[in-house]
């Protein structure tokens, strides 16, 4: 494997975090929903995690629900210092397991209380509001109700800093008019870009970029394209595809999940992969998604 350390650092709020964080999605059960299949294992990786050097975790009180928060409450308070918990609201489970939207006030108001107490904080360090006029994408709409409430209770002291998912740049724009907006957490990753322009604009200004599903999501990306340059790299595709993204924009944070131990670890080392300017090509070629299947 080449390496050269590519991960640095980038500013969420007012702390300084390394690039490569985690996301705890994947430790609730199927389909994000009901208790993780192994809750020692669940555990054991949100601690090797820390271990590790991770300075960020990403979840939501709505995975499970209330399964993540409260493992992560449960394996690591009380917390490290260094440590950053981002959450998100706008969102609830049906009883199918189903994703709601939840942008009321009142729904923002007790998302974030259930927020705190299952995490076991006083203050939310970020709350992203996940914009639901699309379970599925984002769609346009205007976002100034739920923002104004959340906003509220940032004043009130509960949250620290706002950040926004499932937007589109009308909405950031929107957003951006009625406070100030930390991170952007969409979806994007080597086979869906669509947010190319957005992620320039909003490294031009300082705001992080969090792309969810950066490893495809529920359906991992193939690509013998993708599998050739790791090949070369003596690395996993899956590395490589994470490393793609830290070139993509010095303001892009990664919170890839997993529920196992060792691939915590692999995804954390996609950091340290040099891509040369022939495997950069060779993927930024794959843009058109025709060499993914």
């Amino acid at each position: 494997m080449t390496i050269k350390d590519q991960t640095g650092t980038f500013k969420l709020g007012n702390r300084t975090l390394k690039r490569v964080g985690y996301g705890a999605m994947q430790l609730a059960g199927p389909g994000v929903f009901g208790p993780p299949r192994d809750h020692d294992a669940a555990v054991a990786v949100l601690r090797a995690a820390v271990d590790a050097g991770v300075d960020h975790i990403d979840t939501s009180d709505f995975y499970g629900p209330h399964v993540t928060n409260r493992l992560i409450r449960e394996a690591l308070a009380p917390y490290p210092d260094d440590l950053v918990i981002v959450t998100k609201i706008g969102a609830r489970r049906g009883e199918d397991g189903a994703w709601l939207p939840a942008f009321s006030r009142e729904e923002l108001k007790q998302a974030v209380h259930d927020n705190l107490r299952n995490l076991g904080i006083d203050v939310l360090e970020v709350v992203n509001l996940r914009i639901m006029f699309d379970a599925h994408g984002p769609a346009e709409g205007s976002i100034e109700a739920p923002l104004a409430a959340l906003a509220e209770l940032q004043q009130q002291g509960l949250v620290r800093h706002i950040g926004l998912s499932n937007v589109t740049a009308a909405q950031v724009t929107e957003g951006r008019r009625i406070c100030d907006i930390v991170c952007v957490q969409n979806h994007y990753n080597l086979a869906h870009r669509a947010d190319d322009a957005l992620i320039d604009d909003l490294a031009r200004d300082g705001i992080a970029y969090v792309p969810f599903f950066p490893l495809g999501g529920f359906t991992p990306l193939q690509s013998s394209t993708l599998s050739d340059v790791a090949k070369r790299l003596d690395a996993t595709p899956m590395q490589v595809a994470l490393a793609w993204l830290l070139h993509r924009g010095p303001n892009i944070l990664l919170i890839p999940g997993t529920s196992s131990v060792a691939h915590l670890h692999e995804n954390i080392a996609a950091a340290d992969i040099a891509l040369s300017d022939d495997a950069l090509k060779a993927l930024d070629d794959m843009a058109e998604g025709s060499s993914f299947g």
